[in-house]
């Protein structure tokens, strides 16, 4: 039942949020919800860092598998399990949440009984992404993460909030339906070769499927998570998504939303359709590289902070995909970990643009300048978690990208020098991005009075800055593990690779 407690506490503590909210919009309860929403959400964090206690780090299985029948006529079954693989991005979800909901404790006063329901009731469809091992379940929880990401751009979001919210639905729902289509198909090519109806993973690899079907099949699937990633040209949904939602929502969509494409390539195009994996990777790669260079190229020109990180983001997560589809143990290895430090640090930065924003209400990069010498602690924070974004030795940045390279060069020297000049590229808007900011005189008056980082806010930056550090200096306590599921995951692909090659020869 852990499993089960961890999905779905959220949720029941988004229910409770309503109740403590009272009718309507009520400001006098206002402190009340809110602690009634932090508090659900650090239980939940709770329960996650116990998983991670509980865990056993040398087992390749899955491990607190719950597994029972639902719909057994339709082979639909709620079943749960988690291994290295899943392990840390349902912990990372577990440490964002409350962040978020600390982080708008000064800057949403709009309906905040909603806000808090709608933002514990994103965490419950997250966490379900990640354990979820019936693909029908899974279908469910990625679509229900829609919905309350939809009403939190739409409704507390900026100027465009109405236009990004639509764009965000329009775009992810377009490859999320397909990806129905090939579920639904990838179980009736099982009944017709077993005779027996079933959606649960662990039964569906292996499958035999024509050439023609597993590349439907994987296209459809690859849609879906390019989308969410995103990778380019599905990446324009994007930088909109980031613009208008609030701060919290950023910080969300960056640090837990992208990673929803990487981890659904992981736990699903590569084991279920490896002969389509190992086809495609030469496209991915290429992808990729485009992502990497172009994204970079385009954040230089960029005068909106947000924008120019979510542009950032995408350039970042295309070292995911080039890790995912080397297939070696680097490869994988560090685009997991990738995952994890771009899902704190990209969170941490716009946490940074949500600082001032709070206190000037603009996020062009003109408006600024000189900060050090007004916020001293802030400058600090910035430039901390610019340099873990630049990929800094020491900084958790560091440790993914140089995987992915070591494993990328493995595979394709070529491929690995394209995707290294996106590092330098990733230097140059960092660290412009922080000179107009920070640096320089403090010659604008509306400036001159600005504060620095409270208590709230020094608060929400401190756990980060130290995972970052930990991530960093002792990554082995993040690599080991992930390890055996890694190792299990490249020796079946591996393995169904040498039996399609030995069929074809027959």
């Amino acid at each position: 039942m852990l499993l089960t407690t961890i999905v779905f506490l959220p949720l029941a503590g988004a229910l409770l949020v309503l109740l403590a909210g009272g009718r309507g919009d009520n400001p006098e309860r206002e402190p009340l919800v809110r602690n009634v929403a932090l508090g659900v959400s650090l239980l939940s964090l709770a329960t996650t860092l116990y998983l991670w206690w509980a865990f056993n780090p040398v087992s390749a299985d899955y491990q607190f598998v719950e597994n029972r029948e639902w719909l057994p006529q339709f082979g639909i079954s709620y079943h749960l399990g988690v291994d290295g693989i899943s392990l840390f991005l349902i912990v990372l979800t577990g440490v964002l949440t409350p962040l978020s909901l600390l982080t708008s404790w000064e800057s949403i006063h709009k309906n905040v009984k909603l806000f808090s329901f709608f933002l514990l009731a994103l965490e419950t469809a997250m966490l379900g992404v990640f354990v979820s091992l019936d693909l029908f379940l899974f279908y469910i929880f990625w679509d229900a993460v829609l919905i309350p990401m939809y009403f939190l751009i739409g409704i507390w979001g900026y100027e465009r909030r109405v236009y990004a919210a639509v764009k965000f639905i329009l775009y992810t729902m377009v490859g999320s339906i397909l990806m129905l289509v090939a579920i639904i198909g990838l179980s009736y090519a099982h009944m017709a070769a077993t005779g027996t109806q079933t959606f649960n993973l662990l039964d569906l690899y292996g499958t035999p499927l024509s050439k023609t079907m597993e590349t439907w099949f994987f296209l459809a699937f690859a849609l879906a998570f390019l989308i969410k990633v995103p990778l380019f040209p599905f990446h324009t949904w994007l930088p909109d998504a980031h613009v208008e939602a609030p701060t919290a929502g950023s910080v969300i969509l960056a640090g837990v939303l992208l990673k929803m494409g990487g981890y659904g390539f992981i736990r699903f195009s590569v084991p279920l359709f490896p002969e389509a994996t190992q086809y495609f990777a030469p496209l991915v790669f290429g992808l990729s590289v485009v992502a990497v260079i172009y994204t970079s190229l385009v954040a230089l020109v960029q005068d909106d902070m947000k924008k120019l990180i979510a542009y950032s983001s995408v350039a970042h997560m295309g070292f995911v995909t080039i890790g995912v589809f080397v297939m070696n143990m680097q490869g994988v290895q560090g685009s997991i970990f990738q995952m994890l430090s771009h899902g704190i640090v990209s969170a941490a930065l716009f946490l940074c643009i949500g600082v001032v924003y709070d206190r000037m209400h603009t996020r062009e990069i003109d408006a600024y300048g000189g900060l050090v010498h007004r916020m001293p602690r802030y400058a600090f924070v910035f430039m901390f978690f610019t340099l873990a974004s630049v990929g800094l030795p020491g900084l958790s940045g560091f440790v993914g990208e140089f995987l992915v390279l070591i494993g990328t060069f493995k595979a394709n020297t070529w491929v690995a020098f394209l995707a290294a000049t996106g590092l330098i590229l990733g230097a140059a808007y960092a660290l412009w991005l922080y000179r107009k900011i920070i640096f320089g005189q403090l010659t604008k008056e509306s400036l001159k009075a600005i504060m620095d980082m409270n208590r709230r806010e020094i608060t929400v930056f401190l756990p980060l800055v130290l995972i970052t550090l930990w991530m960093g200096i002792y990554p082995n306590s993040f690599l080991d593990p992930m390890a055996p599921a890694v190792d299990k995951l490249i020796g079946d692909y591996n393995a169904a690779l040498k039996l399609a090659r030995t069929a074809a020869l027959r």
